[in-house]
């Protein structure tokens, strides 16, 4: 993208205007970020990244990521300006590669379509675990009144995207209705796919009625955890908010 550039960030300048952008993303105070510039400061000194994407000289992209167990790598965080998602999280692909990472890994609230489809389908990473109210409650401006439910996603940074194949869902079962009383979720006979919906914007849901978004919350947890417990993963999300699930070659039916 002409006029945008990438690096990473270690000056105590930088780091606080990389706070700044998390705090106006995340709508908290700039008194109150959710990564203070003395927090991204330790991780950088013990070898971990920020990388920030500049348009220009405004910063319009940020991310974090530290070394985890086993010698893979943790994306503790990343958000950028549209159009500059996927430049922000190859930088970060690029430095974990550059130091012997082979797997990325990070977490998402998983009612955000847009986001699940950047990961999955865009990205190629898959979603390998649910975690119910990972965070417990949130007081910041997007997530606050719901419980903090996500999915980890697992990117395995040398593999290329793969799109996954799979039958028709209109054609499978519906097995649980959504809030808004239309099919929330689908499973296909041979029980190798499930389908399960999300709301088609979550944020502006919870905004206008928190109630309701909570009941979706509860309602595709349900369908995931009951999902993952018989070895499905998330391989896939389309445009109208759909993700597919695939079963595990090795998990039992």
């Amino acid at each position: 993208m002409t006029g945008v550039s990438i690096r990473t960030v270690h000056d105590v300048t930088g780091l606080a205007a990389v706070t700044d952008y998390f705090s106006d993303v995340w709508q908290t105070p700039r008194s109150a970020p959710p990564y203070p510039a003395e927090v991204l400061h330790s991780l950088v000194h013990a070898g971990g990244a920020v990388h920030a994407a500049y348009d220009g000289t405004r910063l319009a992209g940020a991310s974090v990521a530290v070394f985890g167990a086993q010698g893979d790598t943790y994306s503790l965080v990343a958000a950028a300006d549209q159009g500059l998602g996927y430049a922000v999280k190859q930088a970060q692909r690029a430095w974990a590669l550059g130091l012997g990472a082979r797997i990325m890994r990070w977490t998402f609230d998983p009612l955000v379509g847009r986001n699940a489809r950047f990961n999955l389908a865009k990205l190629g990473a898959a979603g390998t675990e649910y975690l119910v109210d990972f965070y417990g409650p949130m007081a910041d401006g997007v997530n606050d009144g719901d419980e903090s439910d996500r999915l980890t996603v697992t990117w395995e940074l040398g593999a290329s995207v793969t799109s996954y194949e799979t039958p028709d869902r209109e054609g499978a079962p519906a097995t649980h209705r959504a809030p808004d009383g239309d099919p929330l979720a689908r499973r296909d006979l041979d029980d190798r796919h499930v389908w399960c919906r999300v709301p088609e914007d979550i944020v502006k849901l919870r905004a206008a009625d928190p109630v309701l978004a909570l009941r979706w919350r509860h309602a595709v947890r349900e369908v995931f955890t009951e999902a993952f417990a018989q070895g499905f993963r998330a391989t896939g999300m389309s445009r109208d908010g759909w993700y597919t699930l695939t079963r595990s070659m090795g998990a039992a039916a």
